[in-house]
This record gives structure tokens, C-alpha cells and sequence, in this order.
């Protein structure tokens, strides 16, 4: 028996990456982090932390396919460091179940462990509120560490690419 919900061809396959950039601009280290991550091309429509059922979550690293300037539906989280000897951590968390669906959520800190601590409290009060049930969290996270520019640490959720006209 597996763990992972079955997906069918209804459902959404939700892809999770990460990305690091450096620029002399946050800003610029931010779209760093987005092509590091292989979704640069795309404009952002962040979503709050509702993984709809059925849906299949997995980590990969490859670019993302869509066309320059289609909309990506996504959860993310970045953060930025922009003085010399400064990590910025980032981490997107999940729990789901095979029927009712899942939560995501997104973190940013000075250190792993408090971004993990803090995915996993969230999820655990979330699920709670909801009357629990949800399954083991999952946690991404990644870090930037600012040597002398702008850096940007990005884990990204991806849900759907679609085009501005059909």
C-alpha cells in the first residue's frame, strides 16, 4: 500500500522545486531563485494552502513547460538576505489525504530549524482545526547564504500553467 493519493486524469499533479539566486537587487535575486528553479517565464498567481483531492505532490527539478509569460497558480515561499554573512531559509510544507485533499504551508527564516518548527505547527494547529486526519508532513526546504549581493532562497509548489488565450 502506498502512501501517495491516486491521481487521476482530472486531478493535478503539484510540482515542488527550489531555486537560490544573487543579483545586486533583491528584486533581481528574486527573478535569480525563479530561473534557478526553472519557472522564471511565468506570471506568479500565488494561492493560500488548500490542495484540492486527489491531487499528487512531488518534488522535482526540471524547468517547468509553458510559454513565455502563461500564468502559474502556486504556493511559494522566498527569502531574502542582503547583508554580508546572512542565510536566508526557505520551506514550503504539506499534509495530505487521499480523500479530502491536503494543506500546504510557507515559512521563512534565519535558520532551518526554526523554518521546519514552524511548518510543522502550523500544519499541526491547520490539520487540528479541521478535525485532523491529514497524513505525514512533507517539508522542502532550501537557504542563500549572502556573500556580498542580494541573495533569494525559493521553494515553489506548482499547481496548473495556463495560457493567457486559448
Amino acid at each position: 500500500m502506498t502512501d501517495e493519493p491516486t491521481v487521476s486524469p482530472a486531478s493535478l499533479d503539484i510540482t515542488v522545486r527550489t531555486g537560490t539566486g544573487s543579483a545586486r537587487t533583491l528584486l533581481a535575486a528574486f527573478d535569480s531563485a525563479l530561473l534557478s528553479a526553472g519557472v522564471a517565464n511565468f506570471n506568479l498567481i500565488t494561492l493560500s494552502s488548500v490542495i484540492p483531492p486527489g491531487s499528487r505532490v512531488r518534488r522535482v527539478g526540471d524547468t517547468l513547460p509553458g510559454g513565455h509569460g502563461d500564468r502559474l497558480f502556486c504556493v511559494l515561499s522566498a527569502a531574502y538576505a542582503d547583508h554580508p554573512g546572512e542565510t536566508a531559509w526557505a520551506g514550503l510544507g504539506w499534509a495530505t489525504d487521499n480523500t479530502t485533499g491536503g494543506l500546504f504551508v510557507e515559512h521563512h527564516g534565519g535558520s532551518e530549524a526554526s523554518v521546519r518548527e514552524q511548518i510543522a505547527l502550523s500544519l499541526e494547529d491547520m490539520s487540528a482545526n479541521r478535525g485532523g486526519g491529514y497524513g505525514e508532513v512533507q517539508t522542502v526546504v532550501t537557504s542563500a547564504h549572502c556573500v556580498d549581493r542580494p541573495v533569494c532562497a525559493l521553494v515553489i509548489a506548482a499547481y496548473t500553467v495556463a495560457p493567457w488565450f486559448a
